[in-house]
């Protein structure tokens, strides 16, 4: 079986990202892979939901684990474009998710504000960051961009 890499899935995170972005939402995207498949999306929908919660992240962990009839996704990997907030970590270790691999760092809101002692994920997860990085941090400068006119 062809093996597909994180820089594969991190582009269809984009796609997600790209699809926010044209909604004038925050362009955060997501996808949950479990054996090479992607089983759920998700892109930020906070504007149109006006729910603060409705995160990429959170979108594509209700949906994969809709998908599976289960609660948990030890067995999948999180593909999102930009490093995960303190919510999204919640939702990632109560999901006891296995994997999470993010584009861009977020320095104002990302999980890292917090100490190495305060792990944010499952003991179990993997955490890779800095995955096409680059394309990821300029969607977000390009919609921000667009905010301060």
């Amino acid at each position: 079986m062809f093996q597909f890499t994180d820089e594969y899935f991190m582009q269809q995170a984009l796609k997600e990202a790209q699809y926010a972005f044209e909604k004038d939402e925050v362009p955060v995207g997501a996808v949950i892979v479990i054996n090479n498949k992607i089983i759920a999306r998700g892109h930020n929908q906070v504007e149109l939901l006006n729910d603060a919660t409705a995160h990429a992240e959170i979108l594509a962990i209700t949906s994969a684990c809709s998908y599976l009839g289960a609660k948990y996704l030890p067995d999948a990997s999180l593909y999102v474009t930009l490093e995960p907030c303190l919510m999204c970590c919640g939702a990632m270790y109560w999901s006891k998710i296995g994997r999470v691999v993010f584009g861009a760092a977020d320095i104002k809101n990302g999980y890292r504000h917090i100490t190495q002692e305060n792990w944010p994920f499952h003991q179990k997860t993997e955490l890779v960051g800095g995955i096409m990085e680059e394309e990821c941090a300029r969607l977000m400068k390009d919609f921000f961009k667009t905010k301060r006119k």
